[in-house]
């Protein structure tokens, strides 16, 4: 028996010094952890508003930075560990977790778009009823969710992750797959310094 539907949220340890690595130059070690924490909360406040079935926290390094315990204290979460290989082989973990849960419509995102709201995380889970993929492109050439409705482990190996070219390859290994997807409005992500201007009003 199926269990319907499970929303991953994928996050790297808010910690000065090993968060948001590339903003340093702009913020300040402490200033781009700061951002990460405030990024991660904001993902969360979200992804509980969409009200999946399941929502998963899949930590990195491990699940014991204050910022995850703290969402496990607001209930409702969670939490593993992403465990060890590079971001495909992590991310692949997840789904194929929830689908040997019995879940049948999965959905993962990261932490770095602010404007993946609640309402966009539904209609990924609605798009996956009639779909085999939902795919929300982000503006740099990857993508800031993926939702499958099976497993499909073909779209997680040896892409180059982190370049313009993981939204391209990830089509052509759809259309190899014959997999029917459907891709939502391409949004922002927030990597680089010349990204921040994409924060919401009252961040920065």
């Amino acid at each position: 028996m199926t269990r319907a539907s499970q929303l991953i949220v994928m996050a790297k340890a808010p910690q000065a010094g090993q968060a948001k690595t590339r903003l340093i130059p702009a913020l300040g070690a402490e200033g781009a952890a700061q951002l990460a924490a405030r990024l991660l909360d904001h993902a969360m406040t979200q992804a509980r508003a969409a009200q999946f079935d399941a929502l998963v926290l899949a930590c990195a390094p491990d699940a014991t930075h204050p910022a995850f315990a703290t969402q496990a204290r607001r209930g409702g979460v969670t939490l593993v560990a992403q465990g060890e290989g590079d971001l495909g082989v992590r991310m692949w973990r997840c789904f194929e977790r929830a689908f040997a849960q019995g879940f049948d419509r999965v959905v993962l995102i990261g932490t770095d778009v602010p404007s993946l709201s609640a309402g966009m995380l539904r209609a990924a889970d609605a798009a996956l009823v009639a779909h085999d993929a939902v795919f929300v492109p982000a503006a740099d050439g990857g993508y800031a969710l993926i939702g499958l409705a099976g497993p499909a482990p073909s779209l997680f190996d040896a892409l180059p992750w982190s370049t313009d070219r993981v939204m391209a390859i990830t089509r052509e290994r759809l259309a190899a797959a014959r997999l029917r997807h459907v891709e939502l409005p391409t949004v922002h992500d927030i990597d680089a310094p010349a990204d921040l201007i994409h924060l919401p009003a009252g961040w920065s």
